[in-house]
């Protein structure tokens, strides 16, 4: 298969990991160039991406598609551009013109549903969030809150926050959702036309209440009345779904997964990035991904294991009010993956306790077991993000044709979120006295000293003691940062054949 992948961002998770799975399954990957792709906030260049596009067309078997990178330059340039909903779909309508020059091409793609973020971030959002991120975010819950439930009392406390924000912000924010949201219609349009083969719509670091479900409703709505929900998932996620969708595009026939919580009430725990419990989200992920759950482990291909919080997520760890708490219980967890293990059963790994980084005590429990020997771990940014990756992952390691690629893809996640996102991060800003998290500046170049410096020896000692034995050699490089800030890192090695 010869697979044509444009990512949401040139981030490791969002490009290298996806086409490193694909390429371990004896898939060809072709990328754009750098040129046409987005760097961080600034938009990709569409002549360059449209010209390859055609260019590659004619050789390929299926492109996976970031909607956002096509049509507004990438998925967090989408969140700040002012192109026109016109000049986006005309660029949506390059879609339609590949499928009808070539019908054979296998079109799944993705799209994100406009975050209302978390934090005061001016770099990945509009540079007015520094200042009224918090009143965007009070504005967004009062708006759905008042959709859903309407009440004078909704009206007004919605009047009093629209009356506290500069109305040139607010329209400017609300009239750039409206037009990513078209785009999504438009794209709804060609999945019920037969353009595309598959859509996820994605809600990226949503929460119950805000303008994110309030689109998402409408989302589903018009899917409703097109009748496409067959090509089609809505569901909180965004980084992962290169991923989701090279292991869609892979299944002939659904896989079917076991999934196994850290504690019987894993599935109704709580989340800190998504609109719903575990078990749902899990259940979602899933689907995107053309697997099938089953009720129990002998009718399972795949294990699914995900270390679920005792009742709900915190943002760091140790937590011993919501995470480790008498509501789970990880040594019998990861006694439970050990004897899968000694079974030959295939199990992946999803680490979602935490958001950003693996939780360090089930790594303890973890590091007894031949790590080498799993289908899949995950554990970076929200609980989406992991799941989608974990459970794409096991779902390609029934196809791996060449292990080496496959060795880079599962010590690579180790690497990033157990090493780098559970330890080292932590330690780099400590080190450097708690920077600016939105923009190192010119402290970048000591951050990434320090990250070298730190992980290096931590990355080998991994190695040596759960990927040596495999008969496969480790060439490490100078990692460094992918953007200006702690969060995300840049890992490259390679691994060989002894």
């Amino acid at each position: 298969m010869n697979l044509l992948l444009i990512p949401p961002d040139t981030r490791p998770p969002t490009l290298d990991f996806p086409a490193t799975l694909a390429r371990a399954a004896g898939i060809t990957v072709f990328v754009p160039p750098p040129e046409a792709l987005p760097a961080l906030n600034q938009p990709g260049n569409f002549s360059a991406l449209k010209a390859w596009l055609i260019d590659h067309a004619a050789v390929a078997d299926a492109l996976i598609v970031s909607l956002e990178t096509l049509c507004l330059g990438g998925m967090i340039p989408a969140r700040r551009v002012g192109d026109t909903l016109e000049g986006a779909r005309t660029k949506l309508e390059l879609l339609r013109d590949l499928k009808k020059r070539h019908p054979r091409l296998r079109l799944l793609a993705g799209g994100v549903i406009v975050r209302v973020a978390h934090d005061n971030d001016p770099f990945e959002e509009k540079s007015y969030y520094g200042e009224h991120g918090t009143q965007l975010r009070r504005y967004s819950e009062a708006f759905d809150r008042a959709d859903r439930y309407p009440s004078p009392e909704g009206e007004i406390a919605l009047a009093r926050i629209r009356e506290a924000l500069p109305q040139s912000v607010l329209e400017d924010w609300l009239a750039t959702r409206w037009r990513n949201h078209a785009l999504h219609l438009a794209a709804l349009e060609l999945a019920s036309q037969g353009v595309l083969e598959h859509l996820c719509l994605t809600l990226d670091d949503t929460s119950e209440y805000g303008l994110a479900s309030f689109d998402r409703r409408a989302l589903e709505a018009r899917a409703d009345t097109l009748g496409v929900w067959g090509q089609l998932d809505i569901y909180p996620g965004a980084d992962e779904v290169p991923t989701t969708l090279v292991a869609r595009a892979l299944q002939r026939m659904p896989t079917t997964v076991y999934v196994r919580y850290a504690g019987t009430a894993g599935a109704s725990a709580r989340l800190l990035y998504e609109d719903r419990c575990a078990g749902e989200l899990v259940k979602a992920h899933l689907r995107a991904a053309g697997a099938l759950q089953v009720d129990t482990l002998a009718e399972a291909e795949l294990v699914l294991a995900v270390n679920t919080p005792g009742s709900a997520q915190a943002g760091s760890q140790p937590d011993y009010g919501t995470v480790d708490t008498a509501e789970r219980h990880l040594p019998e967890f990861v006694d439970f993956i050990k004897r899968c293990l000694s079974q030959g059963r295939r199990v992946s790994v999803a680490d979602i306790a935490y958001p950003n980084g693996a939780e360090l005590r089930l790594m303890q429990l973890l590091e007894t077991l031949p790590l080498a020997e799993l289908a899949g771990f995950a554990a970076w940014n929200t609980a989406g993000n992991s799941l989608g990756s974990a459970i794409a992952q096991g779902l390609i390691s029934g196809r791996v044709l060449h292990r080496e690629r496959w060795a880079e893809a599962c010590f690579g996640r180790l690497v990033d979120d157990y090493l780098y996102q559970g330890r080292v991060r932590e330690e780099v800003r400590r080190a450097l006295g708690e920077p600016d998290p939105f923009d190192l500046g010119p402290r970048t170049a000591e951050a990434e000293r320090q990250l070298a410096e730190r992980l290096e020896p931590l990355a080998h000692g991994l190695w040596q003691r759960h990927f040596a034995a495999t008969g496969l050699n480790l060439i490490w490089q100078e990692p460094r940062l992918a953007w200006p800030r702690l969060f995300t890192g840049v890992f490259p090695f390679e691994v060989h054949e002894r």
